[in-house]
């Protein structure tokens, strides 16, 4: 599946990984003018010299920090993640396996809440598996990994018993199911997306109680050919 989910080429950073104060206050404010920008405006209506006017840097310094749109995205997804994960730490002190995943499934949607009004702007270019944006793609791997680690450490330290292989597998599947969430969440017009809390707190009892019923003999060699297709399917 991890190889599956690999398109394009790898992003590569304009910038070194150790910045100094000043340098990151600067990035993080493009990112933010970028972000304020394509709220009010679009994102296909928005141009690296307006994010540049807006941070109040030349266009030279922006793109010193940036190459695109397209990586300033990236960097909004890399934040995104950080504050999600930040957010989901309660979760981790419930034993319950449902009681994590609904915690942290529901810190996502707190966090991403305020930007949701443009959501679907970028749902249109992310949705298109050739673009970079796409959160399938090589240049989304960072943000992608991160949000899978939660559901990693959703699983590890929880009550879950399931087989080794699945246990495995599990955080990828949860990755795809958090997916599936959001894409409903990007359609959702419910007042604070009342409609996808409703979704994630029915879904959740519904993956634990089908999780514990892989130990049952009779659905085991049905997970078994399950992930033997997922293992096929990451080496094609």
């Amino acid at each position: 599946m991890r190889a599956a989910l690999r398109a394009g080429s790898p992003r590569v950073a304009p910038v070194p990984e150790k910045r100094t104060a000043k340098a990151e206050q600067t990035r993080s404010g493009i990112v933010d003018a970028a972000m304020t920008l394509f709220r009010s405006g679009g994102y296909d209506a928005t141009t690296m010299r307006a994010i540049a006017d807006e941070a109040g840097v030349s266009l030279g310094n922006a793109y010193y920090y940036f190459s695109g749109k397209e990586e300033l995205v990236q960097a909004f997804y890399d934040q995104l993640q950080v504050e999600h994960a930040t957010a989901a730490e309660p979760a981790y002190e419930q034993a319950a396996f449902a009681d994590r995943l609904r915690g942290v499934m529901e810190a996502f949607l707190d966090v991403a809440e305020p930007f949701h009004d443009f959501g679907g702007q970028f749902f249109r270019n992310a949705a298109d598996p050739r673009s970079p944006l796409s959160p399938f793609s090589e240049e989304s791997s960072p943000a992608r990994e991160a949000s899978t680690a939660l559901f990693r450490r959703t699983v590890e330290g929880s009550d879950l018993k399931v087989a080794p292989a699945l246990r495995e597998e599990l955080p990828d599947l949860l990755w795809l199911l958090h997916m599936g969430m959001v894409l409903f969440w990007v359609h959702d017009d419910s007042e604070r997306q009342r409609r996808t809390r409703t979704l994630v707190a029915g879904v959740v009892p519904l993956v634990d109680r089908s999780v514990r019923l892989t130990r049952l003999p009779l659905v085991r060699g049905l997970v078994d050919d399950a992930l033997g297709l997922v293992r096929r399917l990451r080496e094609t």
